[in-house]
């Protein structure tokens, strides 16, 4: 399966600064770039930012990056999913995760991770993709936010919705072990109707074991 990656850019104004949203980005764009400190949810920064270059340059991989600077303030991910999880053992070429989005401390609330998300989306790049993402509490800032576990699964829900993911149901046992888990997918308008049962078959494993 190709998958098509359109480069495209947006440029926002915040706080007197002008930030740049642009992808699929290429690992020498990334390599270019300063890490903001702040960006330190799933691994240390600089650590982060190699995970990023390693995704840009997967086949299928894609990295939105929202860029003030030459400092690297904001990120979305795009991957198949890892093969440990149950989402990869359908082997779907169709099947992308929405791996990560993250937008540092001082760059929130001004629409950034919105747009990244639109971004990504845009010129019908993914509409022969199923695109999922696995919401998890225990990744999300509650901290920093100052928000409850059910305000930022809300703010995350309406996030994803801007892009055109909704809520669906599944017997995954990780999303199942907290209310505030959630799957949301967004299933392009190219994708066939095998790949949709197919997916249907991986998020209900328990109802197809018997």
């Amino acid at each position: 399966m190709e998958h098509c990656k359109i480069p495209v850019t947006h440029t926002l104004m915040q706080n007197n600064s002008l930030i740049t949203v642009s992808g699929p980005v290429s690992s020498t764009f990334l390599h270019n770039l300063t890490i903001h400190p702040d960006l330190d949810a799933f691994r240390k920064p600089h650590e982060q930012l190699e995970a990023l270059i390693e995704i840009s340059e997967l086949s299928e991989g894609r990295v939105i990056a929202a860029v003030c600077d030459q400092i690297l303030v904001g990120y979305v991910t795009f991957h198949y999913p890892d093969e440990l999880e149950l989402w990869s053992q359908a082997n779907m070429p169709d099947l992308v995760e929405l791996g990560a989005i993250e937008v540092a401390d001082s760059y929130r609330g001004g629409g950034l991770g919105r747009l990244m998300l639109a971004a990504a989306f845009e010129r019908e790049q993914l509409e022969n993709c199923i695109v999922f993402t696995t919401e998890y509490y225990w990744h999300w800032d509650l901290k920093g936010s100052g928000l409850d576990v059910w305000a930022y699964r809300n703010m995350m829900e309406k996030l994803m919705k801007s892009a055109g993911m909704v809520w669906y149901a599944t017997d995954d046992p990780e999303i199942c072990s907290h209310p505030a888990n959630c799957l949301m997918v967004r299933i392009g308008s190219r994708v066939p109707l095998s790949s949709q049962e197919t997916f249907d078959r991986v998020r209900f494993r328990q109802r197809f074991m018997y």
